[in-house]
């Protein structure tokens, strides 16, 4: 199947996204809760900390032959393509700044690995996944030597968004009774 069929076809959209990677079509798995907890709290934290950048849940990208949906895309506002009324094109058709993977147990490492080297190699500025189930980050940069974030170590961020965090912060997030 070439990326212009799997573009075509009506069940892309559907929950979970479906991804297209070599000629592959591929169903991510359903998010569970320490998933969609992760998810969120990473939106409102990059959302709440840069005017340049916003972070998209399930953004389908689709560029360099590949169409793939990160957990979340982290895209500067100026990236945006928008129409003659100023608001957002539907199909973003580029690398975001920086994607974010909150792997699965279901998911296979080496595919979500392969998608956000793959985001990297086309523009990407950084590149995230979260692993709950060791709680750890592994922090992808363009000509850097892959760091493995456990504790409270500090992670990477993207220029712009005026954060620190670290891997302990993040996974503290799913201590839900101490809220």
């Amino acid at each position: 199947m070439t990326l212009a069929e799997f573009l075509k076809l009506p069940e892309i959209d559907d929950s979970p996204a479906w991804e297209y990677v070599d000629g592959v079509v591929i169903q991510k798995p359903m998010p569970k809760t320490r998933h969609s907890i992760l998810q969120k709290r990473l939106l409102i934290e990059v959302d709440s900390h840069s005017d340049d950048y916003t972070a998209l849940p399930e953004l389908r990208c689709t560029f360099a032959g590949r169409s793939v949906v990160p957990d979340i895309a982290v895209i500067a506002w100026n990236r945006i393509p928008v129409n003659e009324l100023g608001e957002p094109e539907d199909n973003f058709t580029q690398a975001p700044d920086w994607t974010i993977e909150i792997l699965s147990p279901e998911q296979k490492v080496t595919r979500v690995i392969d998608n956000i080297l793959h985001c990297l190699k086309h523009g990407c500025q950084l590149g995230w996944m979260l692993d709950p189930d060791d709680y750890s980050v592994l922090v992808f940069a363009p000509g850097k030597e892959l760091e493995v974030c456990r504790g409270d170590r500090i992670l990477s961020i993207l220029a712009g968004v005026n954060s620190t965090l670290t891997a302990a912060q993040i996974f503290a997030w799913l201590q839900v009774m101490k809220r």
